[in-house]
């Protein structure tokens, strides 16, 4: 039992320094001057959306990572509460606000999931999400599409250990 619960704290505390480090890398101002990206709300959900989607696509192809994306996904969710919690939204507010988000990350995961098989999938859900609410360049979309693509094949070659001990090998920008 004790082991267990060991095992549940260790993965637990490795997936918040993963979750840490999505975060670092999603509010890299870098990244919102290259690309043109609003420092919104919804700039910052969309690019926390992309990374968080980068790290869950690596653990997706290794069964003894499932629980660690559960635990992943679980923090990412409970940080998305609090934040709009933070915002003043009540508590009727945070769950239906809390739910759009989720069903706005699943939709993103599929869109980008697709999109790197195929560039003008990838572009046009750059477009649609990361864009959203800003007029993009097609040197915007373009760089941003590069990027993903560039992070996900680093990612890809990442060691799953390394992964699962809470650490993310983001290529540098």
């Amino acid at each position: 039992m004790i082991g267990v619960l060991n095992r549940r704290r260790q993965r637990r505390d490795a997936a918040l320094a993963a979750y840490n480090a999505i975060v670092t890398r999603a509010r890299d101002a870098r990244l919102f001057a290259a690309w043109g990206v609003p420092d919104t709300v919804d700039g910052r959900f969309e690019m926390l959306s992309l990374h968080a989607f980068l790290v869950l696509n690596r653990l997706k192809r290794e069964a003894a990572a499932k629980d660690f994306a559960q635990t992943l996904f679980d923090i990412v969710f409970a940080d998305l509460d609090r934040g709009v919690r933070e915002m003043g939204a009540s508590d009727i507010g945070v769950g239906k606000q809390v739910k759009a988000m989720a069903r706005g990350f699943y939709g993103r995961i599929a869109a980008y999931d697709k999109g790197l098989g195929d560039e003008a999938e990838l572009e046009a859900a750059l477009r649609r999400n990361l864009f959203g609410t800003v007029q993009a360049t097609a040197d915007n979309v373009a760089a941003a599409a590069r990027y993903l693509r560039g992070q996900a094949a680093a990612l890809a070659v990442a060691p799953v250990d390394a992964l699962l001990a809470g650490q993310v090998p983001f290529a540098a920008l």
